[in-house]
């Protein structure tokens, strides 16, 4: 594959996902970020690989800065603690180690936002069930479908593609939008 044909690939995974994503559920999505940052409650954020960097990548737009001078945003990366990660995976199972930092931060009013390509990822998955059973709301970025993701989330945002590497380009405009949204509501 050329890099035109490419480019020309992920271009009309970008329209297909600009005319198939629900401009209400973006709107419900940012809502209950802005809810929960008002009100003082956390954002947590999880993924693995590719996914587990677009986490760090949020929580970095929204404790730094995305585009706008604002305090810092309450956003925190379940993927970024190897110490945390390393020590209970090791000691009981990879496959609840967001759920285990979830039952440690979550609070009332806040949100669990986790990206997974499938939307099967089973670490993911059992931290979206532990957030319900928390009482927080779930966004999920996935691909199409959802996959198991779709049963466990307040809010489902999917990629219109089964290929990882187009779905992450859908998931980096989402989330970027999510963080001005965000932002902006918050610094105004």
């Amino acid at each position: 594959m050329s890099i035109s044909s490419y480019l020309v690939q992920s271009a009309d995974v970008l329209r297909d996902a600009a005319a198939r994503v629900k401009p209400e559920l973006v709107e419900e999505a940012v809502t209950l970020c802005v809810n929960a940052l008002s009100t003082g409650a956390s954002i947590l954020v999880c993924g693995n690989g590719g996914s587990a960097s677009d986490a760090m990548h949020i929580v970095g737009e929204l404790v730094g800065r995305f585009k706008l001078e604002r305090r810092a945003l309450k956003v925190i990366c379940l993927s970024s603690n190897p110490s945390v990660l390393t020590a209970w995976a090791n000691d009981y199972s990879y496959d609840t180690v967001f759920s285990r930092q979830v039952e440690a931060y979550a609070e009332k009013g806040g949100v669990l936002l986790g990206l997974s390509t499938s939307g099967n990822s089973p670490n993911v998955v059992k931290a979206f069930i532990a957030a319900k059973a928390a009482g927080i709301s779930t966004i999920a970025l996935t691909g199409e479908g959802g996959g198991a993701l779709a049963a466990h989330s307040t809010v489902l945002l999917e990629a219109p593609s089964r290929s990882t590497p187009l779905i992450q380009q859908v998931h980096i405009c989402l989330y970027h939008y999510l963080c001005a949204e965000i932002e902006a509501r918050l610094a105004a």
